[in-house]
């Protein structure tokens, strides 16, 4: 395993959503149980607090992101602070919260929900495009894991207690689902949790493994290629970014954790690699 340096030592209660802006050159995350966002460029770290629980995030030009919030998609500005709603995202449900989320490369944007306890079945995955949200698949516990090939035949997520990721086909013109899900990577042999996930250029996917210190990179065949270790046991998602998209993001929380024991539990760390990502799509309202 190759070691990770600390990319940024505020100590989030539960570190998501991380997101290199490829035109911005930085990178996005938030603290969802702290309601809050940060984007560090350099040595310079921003934050903005919201009044509700925040996930994540796609970029939409300029300083504009589609952010997911607790009860809603938001067109958010960063140079002014002020959000735009554009819809409800189960404002009527107050068991639950969003939680994993990326875009897709038709612009749009998939979302996951789950229980604020992790109430069982509580959450669903949605897919935001051209104006309409829709829910996809219902009886998520905990969503994550919602990433996409390179070759853009298919989406993944998981309900991290099941411990498998899934992969639903999707159709080449729209990017809606066109087949029922089927089991992607099942992690159960190895008794990992998977969390966020994004996948690489060469078609690898990388999973924050829950509860095991890390990011895991598996090919096509669930083999794995390559381990990222850190020194947070609760690691949640991961990104690549940097200027040539070869560096690898990984959010933590100390959620559930001693901090005295986890000192660096909640830190954002980073890992230079011979890896390479790939840029993230915009979002396309």
């Amino acid at each position: 395993m190759t070691a990770a340096q600390v990319y940024d030592s505020t100590r989030c209660q539960l570190g998501e959503g991380p997101l290199w802006h490829p035109e911005q050159k930085r990178l996005y995350w938030f603290d969802i149980l702290s309601s809050r966002l940060y984007c560090r460029d350099g040595d310079e770290l921003e934050q903005w607090d919201f009044d509700e629980h925040v996930s994540a995030a796609g970029w939409m030009g300029g300083t504009r992101l589609l952010v997911a919030s607790e009860t809603a998609l938001a067109v958010f500005e960063t140079k002014t602070g002020q959000s735009e709603f554009l819809c409800a995202l189960e404002a009527d449900n107050p068991v639950t919260r969003s939680n994993d989320g990326r875009a897709d490369p038709w612009g749009g944007f998939w979302i996951g929900t789950m229980g604020k306890a992790a109430e069982p079945g509580a959450g669903a995955i949605y897919r935001f495009y051209r104006g309409e949200l829709r829910k996809l698949f219902a009886n998520i516990t905990v969503s994550n894991a919602i990433s996409f090939p390179p070759d853009a035949g298919f989406a993944c997520f998981t309900d991290t207690r099941s411990r498998v990721v899934q992969s639903v086909a999707l159709d080449e013109a729209t990017g809606w689902p066109k087949d029922d899900p089927e089991p992607y990577l099942d992690l159960n042999p190895r008794g990992r949790n998977p969390d966020g996930a994004v996948f690489g250029a060469d078609g690898t996917l990388w999973v924050a493994e829950w509860g095991a210190s890390g990011v895991t990179g598996y090919d096509a065949a669930g083999t794995e290629v390559a381990a990222f270790n850190a020194p947070a046991s609760q690691v949640s998602c991961p990104a690549f970014g940097g200027a040539d998209l070869c560096t690898l993001f990984g959010t933590s929380a100390i959620q559930g954790l001693d901090p005295d024991q986890e000192p660096a539990a909640g830190q954002t760390f980073a890992w230079d690699t011979e890896f390479v990502g790939q840029a993230e799509h915009r979002v396309i309202l």
